[in-house]
């Protein structure tokens, strides 16, 4: 490539990754030194047209870290054999590889294929599920349009997903869909929580046989009871659309000067159970539409007098919010019951009041689930955001993946120490896992219960060796992320990304190192870690070791004469590096004046999530100018007044 700028654009495109540094320091010593982290974004299931999946399933080595064959290594084709870049074990292809030669090369190891998809073929395909829980205490209006919008969704979901419905107000209701005639609901008590077996016994529910978290899902047919709640549209599309249309404002009557009764956590604990019973690591969704705080029960935000006011985040950092903490552990505990099965929250919230995404944000930020926030129900923003979620591809199927893992599979002079992203960790500690945690750290591989195009994770590594015994100089690192997940369609895919680096002596060849670095990957990376210690860490504290960083790095990096300030400069490659900074300590990611914390946890989940040219444009928002003589142009970066 002619510029460091061209391969990583082109990496990205082929990949969906970008390095924060493309020429790795050769010990941990140089690396500690560069100030910036070795670490990678990735957007695992980046659109790839031009990549159709291949129909069979890939060839393993037997040897940890059990990498999958790829570009990266020694093949002989005389012998049949092959060799991993990770154990550098010596593997035999399989049978069916052995009409292989340099002229008839599988597609997973050509060099233009560093990124594969797998369709694997064990496993049965499993249904999707949708269960829609709906606020009922909301007003007549954003009532009546979350009922039109989810009747358009059913049109747009495929004839074999498996839906239902629970509302809830002062009460949570369970509709059955298999009632022919007249309508049927199981109701439960908004003030407490039902415990999961209870759940099962109530609706003659049995659990299937759960598999172990990381393989294949064990699909069985299930129990006659689930039938009555989850059934796919083909058979329910018109009950259900006829059961949506009848749904009524909460009949409750509201005292003035009092709140609606809300059973938030009644009604997600309910929706959880429900789905974990009969569908366990199998994709599903549980689609949220709220339009208040819990006022009532367990996950309660704030109680129904108005007279008090609901937390802000001077109430937090005084302690003196009454019910924060007991509802975020309610929640957490709700959300880690989510992500171990693999099914997703969405959580849609339209009010003009703060509605507890504060408490809640962790059923989306640990499933990778959306979270949408908006003044009211009844707007085409709302209508449009919520169609766009059903977006299909050019086979018609939803641009969705559920029940995903992903492994990180590194060569001996690399360990990761962590993830940062809308994950959580499996627990799978082995030879590529280093002792220093940064994020979601202490393990190889984490889940992920909802992908989709744009969603990106942030990846830290570690250089192994010692500054007494650097990576040879040209040594080349090699490092394997691998996406298992279930397809919309049902089917099991696995997406395999290869990838590989130099390692450079900082201290002969520091020029090499410098010239590789990805100045908008190290921003959002930054941010990202700045964002994971704010919702630990006091605002200033924050500020203050971004503020040490960036200084730290131009004095690394930067060329100047002591004691003259004019003379201060930058390369290319790190110009714009500050003023990214810049932006970032006064975003609404770190500032938490005039935004609520409901606001704040808005702003940090989509960071979070978003690929790097979505997040820098949320750190650095572009401005555009207008003329008569041409169309819409970007202008220069913002400069601050």
């Amino acid at each position: 490539m002619a510029t460091y700028a061209e391969f990583i654009a082109q990496n990205e495109e082929r990949d969906g990754v970008r390095f924060t540094w493309n020429a790795w320091p050769s010990s941990r010593l140089e690396a500690t030194r560069m100030v910036v982290p070795l670490a990678c974004m990735l957007t695992p299931l980046r659109e790839r047209p031009d990549l159709p999946p291949v129909q069979y399933d890939p060839v393993v080595c037997n040897r940890s870290p059990n990498c999958i064959l790829n570009p990266f290594c020694q093949v002989d084709f005389r012998g049949k054999t092959w060799t991993c870049p990770f154990s550098f074990q010596r593997s035999a292809f399989p049978p069916h590889y052995r009409g292989i030669s340099e002229q008839q090369q599988p597609a997973e190891i050509l060099p233009q294929f560093t990124t594969i998809e797998y369709t694997l073929q064990r496993g049965a395909t499993a249904p999707l599920v949708f269960l829609f829980v709906i606020d009922t205490c909301m007003d007549d209006e954003d009532l009546q349009a979350v009922k039109e919008s989810l009747q358009m969704s059913l049109s747009l979901l495929p004839p074999t997903a498996l839906v239902g419905l629970i509302t809830y107000g002062k009460v949570v209701q369970l509709h059955e869909l298999g009632c022919e005639g007249i309508a049927k609901s199981y109701v439960f008590n908004g003030k407490k929580e039902v415990p999961q077996k209870q759940i099962q016994d109530l609706l003659g529910l049995s659990r299937p046989q759960q598999s172990q978290p990381g393989q294949q899902p064990v699909t069985q047919q299930p129990a006659m009871g689930m039938n009555k709640f989850l059934q796919p549209i083909q058979m329910c599309d018109m009950s259900l659309t006829d059961l949506l249309s009848e749904v009524q404002h909460d009949p409750w009557p509201v005292p003035q000067g009092k709140r609606p009764l809300r059973s938030t956590g009644v009604a997600m604990s309910l929706a959880v159970g429900l789905v974990e019973a009969t569908y366990p690591n199998t994709g599903a969704r549980i689609m949220l539409f709220t339009g208040g705080a819990c006022t009532q029960g367990p996950g309660m935000i704030i109680d129904h007098d108005m007279k008090n006011t609901i937390r802000s985040h001077h109430d937090i950092e005084k302690d003196s919010a009454k019910y924060m903490k007991k509802a975020i552990k309610f929640y957490e505990t709700l959300a880690t019951r989510v992500a171990e099965n693999g099914h997703i929250v969405d959580v849609y919230s339209y009010a003009l009041d703060q509605t507890g995404l504060h408490e809640m944000k962790s059923l989306c930020n640990w499933t990778g689930g959306h979270m949408v926030m908006g003044d009211s129900f009844n707007t085409a923003l709302f209508k449009q955001t919520f169609q766009r979620l059903f977006t299909k591809d050019v086979r018609g199927e939803l641009k969705m993946a559920f029940e995903a893992t992903i492994e990180v599979k590194t060569s001996r002079e690399l360990k990761v120490m962590g993830v940062m992203g809308p994950c959580i960790s499996m627990k799978k500690n082995n030879g590529c896992v280093s002792d220093t945690e940064v994020g979601i750290g202490g393990t190889s591989s984490w889940r992920i219960c909802g992908l989709d195009s744009s969603t990106s994770l942030s990846f830290l590594f570690e250089v192994a060796n010692q500054h007494s015994a650097p990576v040879p100089q040209g040594s080349r690192g090699v490092i394997q992320f691998v996406t298992t997940y279930q397809h919309s369609s049902g089917q099991r895919r696995a997406r395999v990304t290869t990838l590989s680096r130099n390692f450079v002596d900082g201290s002969t060849s520091p020029q090499h190192i410098t010239a590789s670095f990805d100045q908008e990957a190290a921003a959002v990376v930054l941010a990202r870690m700045a964002v994971t210690k704010a919702e630990t860490d006091d605002g200033p504290d924050v500020l203050r070791w971004l503020d040490r960083n960036l200084i730290r790095l131009c004095q690394k990096v930067g060329e100047y004469i002591k004691d003259d300030p004019t003379s201060f400069r930058l390369s290319e490659s790190f110009s714009l590096f500050p003023q990214f900074i810049f932006h970032l300590r006064r975003s609404q990611f770190l500032q938490t004046f005039n935004n609520s914390p409901d606001e704040s946890a808005y702003y940090r989940n989509k960071l979070m999530k978003e690929d790097v040219t979505n997040a820098l444009v949320m750190i650095q928002p572009i401005l555009y100018s207008y003329s008569f003589n041409g169309p819409p142009e970007a202008s220069d970066h913002l400069i601050a007044c």
